[in-house]
């Protein structure tokens, strides 16, 4: 058997594992995905200029909902916690808050192991606020619970004291972490930062009451 014959096999199962119909359909190099694929986004701003891809008009379907059925990836199916679109709808709304209450933040969402999904700055938010951002999602999905709850739990003489120089320094103890629930499964995280504790737990407690009546 000539290679370009296995090269050929082996490619038919690829696609058929892809989920694709017919494999010359595949996206060009540097053009967003089919329908129904999803992606990270990680921009500094408030219109996300530097999205990886986003569902919508010019970009095929919209993202699935976070009910974890299987969606077509580069190589084979995934299981979706908290879709790309729902991450940045949700960020959104918390930036319209934010900028309501005249702070800029820093706004990011993860899925339900952690991993980031989008990462929004406003403009002028602190740069220190990135990585604590991210750190409140890491430690509300760790530890299933917010991070205004674990750092109650963890003052002096509690039963957590010490917790936040575990993880490598990923631990927040402070307010603007919050677990993100669909009938009442965890799905993903918040973290926002920008403000005091007072005003990052009040917003991030926002996002939580509002994510689950978003599309």
């Amino acid at each position: 058997m000539e290679n370009r014959e296995i090269e050929a096999i082996v490619r038919a199962v690829v696609e058929k594992a892809a989920g694709r119909q017919n494999p010359e359909s595949a996206p060009e190099a540097g053009h967003p995905p089919a329908a129904g694929r999803t992606g990270r986004a990680e921009a500094c701003g408030p219109e996300g200029d530097n999205a990886l891809w986003a569902a919508g008009p010019d970009h095929g379907a919209a993202m699935p909902s976070g009910d974890g059925k299987p969606v077509p990836a580069n190589g084979g199916l995934v299981r979706v916690s908290m879709p790309l679109a729902k991450a940045v709808e949700l960020i959104g709304k918390i930036e319209a808050r934010a900028a309501q209450w005249g702070m800029r933040v820093v706004t990011a969402v993860s899925d339900a192991s952690g991993r980031p999904v989008a990462v929004h700055c406003m403009d002028g938010a602190y740069i220190g606020s990135f990585d604590v951002a991210l750190n409140k999602t890491y430690t509300a999905i760790a530890f299933q619970m917010s991070t205004a709850e674990l750092g109650a739990l963890s003052g002096p003489g509690k039963s957590l004291y010490g917790i936040q120089f575990t993880n490598d320094g990923r631990i927040v103890i402070f307010g603007g972490g919050e677990v993100l629930k669909e009938n009442g499964v965890i799905v993903g995280a918040l973290g926002v930062s920008g403000g005091s504790a007072e005003q990052d737990t009040a917003l991030a407690a926002y996002g939580k009451s509002i994510f689950e009546d978003l599309k």
